[in-house]
């Protein structure tokens, strides 16, 4: 039975059925356990323009985010995400960092900051988040020593926050590359059920 919550996932993996794919289907599989309604979208299926570092966006003051001038998808999946309960979003780490098509993705909230010329850096418009949150990364590299020497997490971090979220928990999955065809540990999979159901609680 549906308990009136939402969660939706923003997968920047370019690996369908990937680790971290997959991880995000066991974190939605947990939600959707609680009663939760979710949805996953690829980052890779939606038309996102680079952002031209114009600041048309962040100049008019107040709460509500600037509108951007870019006609694309952006503005459908950040009205989606406005009205989610939880917001799941998932990256590969490429170089030590996210895939380029999440730093797209991210590069473009900037319109939830508050930036006039004149100002010496941009201000976050909405301080005060209520949205629960996962953020999911694999890395080729055992965990404990890809995560200290990255700033993914951080980047993750922020972007969730830009999103409304006010709690987040992560999900950092390591030595992902040791089969050619994916796969989660069960340790993995537990634990990404379990933050499903965290966040549709």
């Amino acid at each position: 039975m549906e308990n009136g919550k939402s969660v939706i996932a923003l997968v920047g993996s370019y690996r369908r059925g990937g680790v971290v794919d997959s991880a995000v289907d066991e974190i939605l599989a947990g939600a959707q356990q609680q009663g939760a309604h979710t949805t996953k979208i690829f980052l890779m299926d939606l038309s996102i323009a680079f952002c031209t570092n114009c600041r048309s966006c962040t100049q008019e003051a107040g709460a509500t985010r600037g509108n951007c001038g870019q006609k694309d998808d952006m503005d459908r999946i950040l009205a989606m995400i406005a009205q989610a309960d939880a917001i799941v979003l998932g990256s590969a780490m490429n170089f030590g960092t996210v895939t380029a098509i999440t730093k797209r993705f991210i590069e473009r909230l900037l319109p939830f900051a508050y930036w006039p010329w004149g100002g010496a850096a941009p201000q976050r418009r909405e301080k005060k988040g209520r949205k629960r949150a996962v953020i999911v990364t694999a890395t080729a590299a055992p965990a404990f020593m890809a995560r200290p020497f990255s700033h993914i997490v951080k980047l993750l971090r922020t972007a969730v926050a830009l999103l409304g979220a006010k709690q987040t928990y992560v999900l950092f999955i390591g030595l992902a590359a040791l089969h050619d065809k994916p796969r989660l540990s069960n340790r993995v999979r537990r634990k990404a059920r379990r933050l499903g159901k965290k966040i549709a609680a």
